[in-house]
């Protein structure tokens, strides 16, 4: 398994940061899993063998001890798809998800490899561990005018890769809500489509959930500006509610800052069950029902 982190493709800078990760939350009352992770991105305090952070094995291990007993791993181009396949394939705790993310789709397509980068995703989307096609979709935050015809291009056969092989999509959508949903519409939507990290709102949510679609929220539903995403989870059904961490990225208060990592998801599920007003067991055991509705088995 590529759990050594001089073998990881990206890591995250460290700036100003406090890159100690967090202490472990009191474990969950059942099982849960990670929706949403890049654990190919090292973080945290520097190894001393070349990266930064825990590594895959430890990751797991670490998330074991609380209850998230299964992750998965999202890839963003074609390094990062063809690693979180090969985790998968070599760990029964992790399935992956492989796409050209929305916001690299435009250099891939000024270079000419746009095709042959969506090709390579629909190799791995062939892997039997391989159980998503994402993250995908559309980023009009950091991409400008010039690269939304490489992203509609890429979301447009990243839809119809899911739909090939049979398997869910997670949608990257940042400020494109509305064009989001009309792709959707327009080309018709796999039939496990989730809305990774959901940065919508009540009314998108209503709307996300009467499509049938899956809203999964990560650490950011924690801080202190994103009522649009409480209210949001309010009006969600139970039954299309997913949990991610998004890590290393969007660590739940109050740890906002730090490395996240999958062990961090009770954190984010509390404080989801809190505001639901719901028994955590409860919410516990529909988010891990709804995971494996999406995904499958993580023991096949």
């Amino acid at each position: 398994m590529p759990d050594d982190p001089s073998t990881y493709v990206r890591h995250r800078e460290k700036g100003s940061r406090d890159v100690t990760y967090p202490a472990s939350p009191e474990p969950l009352p059942g099982p849960m899993y990670d929706n949403h992770c890049h654990l190919e991105i090292q973080d945290g305090p520097s190894t001393g063998s070349g990266g930064r952070g825990m590594t895959v094995e430890d990751q797991l291990a670490r998330a074991a001890e609380v209850g998230i007993v299964g992750v998965v791993q999202a890839g963003g181009d074609i390094d990062s798809s063809r690693w979180s396949a090969q985790a998968a394939a070599s760990h029964p705790r992790v399935l992956a998800a492989v796409a050209i993310h929305p916001n690299e789709a435009p250099a891939y397509a000024e270079a000419g490899r746009l095709e042959e980068a969506i090709g390579v995703i629909d190799e791995l989307a062939a892997q039997p561990r391989v159980r998503a096609v994402g993250e995908t979709g559309l980023d009009f935050f950091r991409t400008g005018a010039e690269g939304l015809p490489a992203q509609f291009e890429s979301f447009e056969a990243h839809i119809g890769l899911a739909k090939k092989h049979g398997i869910a999509m997670q949608i990257h959508d940042r400020d494109a809500h509305d064009a989001v949903l009309e792709t959707l519409r327009r080309v018709g939507a796999p039939d496990r489509t989730v809305f990774h990290c959901f940065s919508g709102d009540e009314q998108m949510a209503r709307i996300a959930a009467d499509c049938g679609y899956w809203l999964s929220f990560a650490g950011n539903i924690t801080f202190k500006n994103a009522q649009n995403l409480r209210d949001a989870l309010a009006v969600t059904p139970r039954e299309r509610i997913l949990v991610e961490t998004d890590a290393p990225f969007l660590t739940p208060a109050p740890h906002r800052g730090r490395p996240n990592a999958p062990y961090l998801v009770p954190v984010t599920l509390r404080f989801m069950a809190a505001e639901l007003g719901m028994d955590l067991a409860e919410l516990c055991a529909q988010v891990a029902a709804n995971t494996l509705e999406v995904y499958g088995s993580f023991d096949s």
